[in-house]
């Protein structure tokens, strides 16, 4: 056992060695958050609905009771996560890294609590003019910059997006401008449609089409003003497979933009949704009875202050979605989320608590309403633990 463990000091000697002459570094970080959450009413949501998008709609048993309402609670630490940065030498002219990342969410809910890949990319810097981003980040109308910081899984969707895709990424900088380009494709957020005859979510529809999902957008940014907005066009066939090669195309608009003075931060964001249903967002579309295709859609906004100074951070969010095509029922299928749905609002308060070297304590009450028929509401509360590294 002796000569063992010094055999194997020496093998990590070596490495470390190794590592030291090499001309790749690396930087391994992450975190664990235990996260624990109350719910005043059942929710449509997922990963064991830590996830939470709205509470579910009034549902009556044989004795006119709602079976959707009455409190349930859980706790998991699924978002636990590993992330792994390798910074290279020059290549082509430019600095180069990699990023890897994964937490244990699983890719859908049937395989939670399994590893899940949520970044993947080669990044390639021209001295801070162009970007060039490839693999699997952010879904291209998650503007990462100016994200809510609520601690849930949701992180303000479906008010915000929420997602990640393979993609191609450019991005041109002068002076404060900035314009970006992204050609995406589909792997855990599936489009919905018809294959083979049946409702489905699949990579198919995307697929089928030939054509990425595209987006642009065009920003400015100063040291303390980050304003801007996109444009997401995507293109699908809904009938898989479909002889007609029938297609279905989708544009969708936004503004963001945040603020910081001193220690407190606002974001926020309007969405003219028109079908984000793969961004974990509202709206979607409707096949009519003649095989045509037209989409309905939410006008969102959302409003996200935070105050970072010291040990205590307390944080608002808000949240309304406008469903501008509710009560149209001409249609044979409706693919999407929250067609029933006339409106939804949000306001969700928070209070983190951190000793400024990696350990927080948070807390939330996160109150959702949806305008159903009869409308509804659910009041989540939340408490977390998270220790980054």
């Amino acid at each position: 056992m002796k000569r063992f463990a010094i055999g194997l000091m020496g093998v990590l000697g070596l490495m470390g060695s190794a590592w030291a002459q090499s001309p790749f570094k690396l930087d391994v970080h992450g975190f664990a958050n235990p996260h624990y959450y109350a719910d005043s009413r059942s929710v449509v949501g997922g990963r064991e609905d830590m996830m939470l998008f709205f509470p579910k709609p009034i549902l009556r048993d044989s004795l006119g009771h709602d079976i959707n309402d009455g409190w349930q609670a859980n706790m998991l630490a699924i978002t636990a996560r590993l992330g792994l940065r390798v910074t290279g030498p020059d290549m082509l002219g430019a600095k180069t890294t990699a990023y890897i990342e994964g937490d244990f969410t699983g890719a859908t809910n049937d395989n939670i609590n399994t590893l899940r890949l949520r970044h993947a990319y080669i990044d390639m810097d021209w001295g801070g003019r162009h970007r060039l981003l490839m693999g699997q980040y952010w879904y291209a109308m998650v503007v990462h910059e100016i994200m809510p910081m609520t601690n849930p899984l949701n992180m303000g969707s479906p008010f915000h997006c929420y997602a990640r895709q393979p993609q191609v990424r450019y991005e041109y900088h002068l002076g404060g401008l900035e314009a970006v380009a992204v050609a995406q494709w589909q792997l855990d957020n599936k489009s919905q449609g018809l294959l083979d005859g049946d409702a489905a979510a699949s990579t198919f529809f995307a697929r089928h089409s030939l054509v990425p999902e595209l987006t642009a957008q065009l920003r400015y940014r100063s040291e303390r003003l980050f304003v801007g907005a996109a444009v997401n066009a995507k293109t699908i066939q809904p009938i898989v497979p479909d002889p007609n090669g029938a297609l279905y195309s989708s544009l969708t608009y936004s503004v963001f933009g945040s603020y910081k003075l001193g220690g407190v931060t606002v974001k926020a964001q309007t969405l003219l949704n028109n079908s984000l249903y793969e961004g974990c967002s509202l709206g979607g579309y409707l096949m009519l009875a003649d095989s045509t295709f037209r989409d309905w859609h939410f006008n969102t906004v959302w409003v996200d202050v935070e105050r970072n100074r010291g040990h205590w951070r307390p944080g608002l969010f808000l949240g309304y979605a406008k469903n501008m095509d509710y009560g149209n029922n001409v249609f044979v299928h409706c693919f999407g989320r929250a067609h029933d749905m006339e409106y939804l609002w949000r306001v969700q308060p928070r209070l983190t608590y951190t000793t400024l070297t990696g350990l927080s304590f948070v807390g939330e009450v996160e109150y959702t309403k949806a305008g159903y028929k009869e409308p509804v509401a659910n009041c989540r509360l939340s408490l977390s633990v998270v220790y980054a590294f």
